[in-house]
């Protein structure tokens, strides 16, 4: 638990749903000086509740580990918000950064992280590239997008530029934002980070500093088109550029009628076409 008032670094929100050993592959990942930033779980009704000093016990290089408990599955939006609540009346922290269960982060991805932040001020969103990985089969893609604000928030009419886990935000911009809008099922973090954009610049480093795995028994793979029209929505009501706008929308309901498998593929040949150019 945190004991102190002292300010820290950062605090690192990660949700969790019957996923323990996900969850600790995930801890086991971590790297960063162990009295500058706090980890914060928010157990979302797991069938055994998580147990911090369990965690602690096991995850040694971590000095702090709070568990807050769902009693009942809320969902990922829901589970975010709380912990964002949490934290804002619980810690002093300068950012908050994401990470999900069973992705990993390179042993630098906080300090990079928080090095650019406290470097560039004015910078409220920041990401990374990062690489997609099935453990089951081998297969893997690299993930590569624009890295200056301007470029993003044209992207962000295109796709998701900010993969969610790789993700390091101002602790008061998120409160500023309102926290994740829940009326975008299954595509909140992808509202959120528009907000966030409209309220301050972005940035996304160009390195790979996560390894996101491919989980097709996990939410965004089992809820893709539900996830596709929510992105449509999200894009009509936060875009701001017309022809990008039009041009973005058709492409998710392009996608959204197209078989899972062969949309993965697609991604695996654009991402392997991308890193050659």
């Amino acid at each position: 638990m945190i004991t102190d008032n002292k300010q820290l670094d950062f605090c690192l929100l990660i949700p969790c749903y019957n996923n323990p050993q996900g969850l600790m592959m995930s801890l086991r990942s971590i790297f960063y000086d162990s009295d500058r930033f706090a980890i914060i779980i928010v157990d979302d009704g797991s069938t055994t509740p998580l147990n911090a000093e369990q965690i602690q016990s096991e995850i040694k290089t971590i000095g702090s580990i709070t568990v807050l408990r769902n009693e009942h599955n809320k969902g990922i939006a829901d589970s975010l918000n709380i912990g964002l609540k949490w934290i804002g009346e619980n810690v002093s922290t300068k950012y908050i950064a994401r990470l999900d269960c069973g992705d990993s982060c390179h042993p630098y991805r906080f300090y990079r992280q928080v090095d650019y932040l406290n470097a560039h001020t004015d910078v409220g969103l920041l990401g990374s590239w990062c690489v997609f990985e099935d453990r089951r089969s081998g297969a893997r893609y690299q993930y590569k997008t624009p890295t200056e604000h301007e470029k993003i928030k044209t992207e962000m009419h295109w796709r998701n530029v900010f993969i969610h886990p790789t993700v390091m935000f101002r602790s008061d911009l998120a409160q500023r934002s309102g926290f994740y809008p829940t009326r975008f099922l299954h595509a909140e973090d992808f509202a959120f980070f528009w907000k966030l954009i409209k309220l301050a610049p972005s940035h996304v480093l160009d390195e790979f500093l996560v390894t996101c795995d491919i989980n097709k028994e996990g939410i965004s793979f089992k809820n893709r088109s539900e996830q596709l029209l929510m992105r449509i929505k999200i894009i009509g009501e936060h875009g701001t550029n017309p022809l990008m706008k039009f041009l973005g929308m058709l492409r998710l309901k392009t996608l959204s009628i197209l078989p899972k498998r062969i949309v993965l593929s697609l991604k695996q040949i654009m991402n392997r076409d991308n890193n050659r150019r």
